[in-house]
């Protein structure tokens, strides 16, 4: 009896805490979509987030399991804190995979402009919670498919969403594979979200979209919403937010990000993202000032096929 009431109040914590979360990102201006804001509602990020890292240590580790009731109750507001949460660490240090900042994760779901009804690829399952939002969004009504290079983060993000346990959660199709090749099997698709900095677009995600999908991906410290013309073309412009994600890993992402235009901080010495654009046409990829065929441009390395 004791564990259950523990149980019972730390669901309410939980409920809580994602409620207040939820607020903020309100307060700042995001998930004025009512469907999403549901979402972000009623998803329990701290089911996809039962360990992870701040810091280097074991003291910089918070779980859900910790035998302390202090450390136990750090973790729980770590989980709903609007900042992103570094799950996967490789020795060494280096980041493998996060949960991306809350609010963040708003902007791009919403800026997506995901529909029921809709086919979504995620280039980057992280912990499976952003596959869990966009499921909810749709309401069982599309099909979601996450991509992830390592097996240790598509099988923890399986976990969580089994743990989830709502059809919707369960329905999404977790892959492990080279995001860099999208998932053939899954296509056509209405939209593409990547939760990883790209050197480039790869041009399979263009060729199993449906014309008129959109893409949503980080670039060159940006995000860029590019919508889909045929099956070699797209083209769009950059958000007014910047982004920092970790890196495509894969066979065809060998060229670094800051090799576009030779200047990682391109985006960041204008005065305005929002007038800048990129453009894919076949083999070509440039960023553009202002207009896609005007004297301002900055080419991209290409990724292979």
């Amino acid at each position: 009896m004791a564990g259950q009431g523990h149980d019972q109040r730390m669901r309410a914590a939980a409920a809580t805490l994602r409620h207040r979360m939820v607020r903020r990102i309100v307060a700042g201006g995001g998930l004025a979509d009512p469907a999403w804001r549901a979402a972000f509602e009623e998803v329990p990020r701290h089911l996809f987030v039962p360990e992870y890292h701040r810091g280097a240590g074991e003291d910089a580790r918070y779980a859900a399991d910790d035998p302390d009731p202090r450390r136990r109750l750090h973790w729980l507001s770590g989980a709903y804190a609007d900042q992103p949460i570094a799950t996967h660490v490789a020795r060494g240090g280096e980041l493998v995979s996060s949960s991306s900042q809350p609010s963040l994760m708003a902007l791009m779901c919403e800026a997506l402009d995901i529909r029921e009804g809709h086919r979504v690829l995620e280039i980057g399952a992280g912990t499976g919670y952003n596959a869990a939002l966009i499921a909810h969004r749709l309401h069982g009504t599309g099909a979601v498919t996450t991509v992830d290079l390592e097996e240790a983060i598509t099988s923890a993000a399986r976990a969580h969403l089994a743990a989830y346990g709502t059809p919707e959660a369960l329905a999404v199709t977790v892959v492990t594979g080279d995001g860099t090749f999208g998932h053939a099997p899954g296509a056509p698709y209405d939209r593409v979200m990547a939760t990883c900095e790209l050197p480039s677009v790869p041009p399979a995600w263009i060729a199993q979209c449906r014309t008129g999908a959109r893409i949503l991906a980080p670039i060159a410290s940006g995000l860029v919403l590019l919508d889909v013309r045929g099956p070699e073309r797209a083209e769009g412009r950059f958000l007014s937010t910047p982004a920092y994600f970790v890196p495509l890993r894969g066979e065809g992402a060998g060229i670094p990000p800051d090799a576009v235009g030779g200047e990682p901080s391109l985006l960041d010495r204008r005065p305005s993202r929002t007038r800048f654009g990129m453009s894919v046409d076949g083999s070509r990829q440039w960023i553009w000032l202002d207009d896609p065929g005007g004297p301002d441009t900055w080419p991209v390395p290409a990724a292979s096929p």
